[in-house]
């Protein structure tokens, strides 16, 4: 007996069965145009695993600011058409299964703070670096949602006139440099342009890390947590942890009454991160 775990993405939809805390039974599927040929996908999905193990619940990742409440995703997303209705209900009826519904953010983080990098604390913050800069917060290991569902949402903070996803994100901090430099380099390649001594570059780079670094150390000592993980694709890197603490230790001189320095660890799940989570969310709630 397993959970069905599926993680909704713009582009794909990963799925899993989850057992004993592990993953088996993957697989992807394309994400559909419309919500008809959605529904048929989750049945598909829903009938191959449910082939090989027999299912008690289905625990769903998605974009979106999800309510628990009424089991509406507000907000928006790539995926239009699962918005503004009562999605968990009709996924309730479409399964006829127990169902689950979360943030993908909230599931990532749930997947560390049950499994992973942070199972071992009770308080912390989850930065998702990428495209833009989400989130979440969890206290006491529960998802903390926020009075209007957009707690974690750290990218919306301004840092001087541009906010944290615009001058944090690898992906933005590329555009702008290759718009003002007539270049086409990616984030990665930019990073590696500043090892090797480019001024321009090193000044692109060293600004998103004095972003990030500002905005971690103002959560600090907003919310206290007892350590703030790092996600997305750039936690992947082996010069993510030095290149912060260093931004981190500048931040913190400036602030003579400091006595905090935050916290900083990487994720241990990556790709399956949204699977677990959401399985880790289902379990909570049944």
């Amino acid at each position: 007996m397993a959970l069905l775990t599926i993680d909704v993405g713009g582009t794909t939809i990963k799925y899993a069965s989850f057992d004993n805390g592990q993953l088996a039974h993957k697989g992807v599927k394309d994400t559909p145009k419309t919500l008809a040929a959605f529904y048929q996908t989750f049945e598909a999905i829903k009938a191959e695993v449910a082939g090989q193990v027999e299912l008690t619940g289905v625990a769903i990742s998605c974009p979106g600011a999800v309510s628990k409440a009424d089991g509406v995703i507000y907000g928006a997303s790539a995926i239009p058409y699962i918005h503004n209705f009562p999605i968990k209900a009709a996924f309730e009826e479409l399964f006829r299964l127990p169902v689950s519904l979360e943030n993908d953010a909230n599931c990532a983080a749930l997947a560390e703070v049950s499994y992973g990098a942070g199972k071992d604390y009770q308080d912390l913050l989850f930065f998702v670096i990428g495209t833009g800069i989400g989130g979440a917060v969890v206290l006491d290991k529960k998802i903390r949602h926020g009075a209007h569902l957009m707690g974690g949402e750290f990218g919306f903070m301004l840092m001087k006139d541009r906010t944290l996803s615009t001058d944090a994100s690898p992906v933005r901090m590329a555009k702008d440099y290759n718009e003002a430099h007539g270049t086409d380099f990616t984030g990665q390649e930019l990073f590696a342009l500043a090892e090797n001594g480019d001024d321009d570059a090193k000044e692109a780079v060293d600004t998103l890390f004095d972003s990030l670094a500002r905005a971690i150390f103002n959560l600090q000592y907003a919310l206290d947590p007892e350590i703030i993980l790092l996600g997305g694709g750039i936690s992947q890197a082996d010069f993510l942890i030095p290149k912060l603490q260093a931004a981190l230790q500048v931040v913190y001189d400036k602030v003579e009454i400091a006595t905090i320095m935050p916290k900083i660890a990487v994720c241990q799940f990556q790709n399956d991160a949204n699977l677990i989570g959401a399985a880790a969310d289902f379990l909570s709630e049944n």
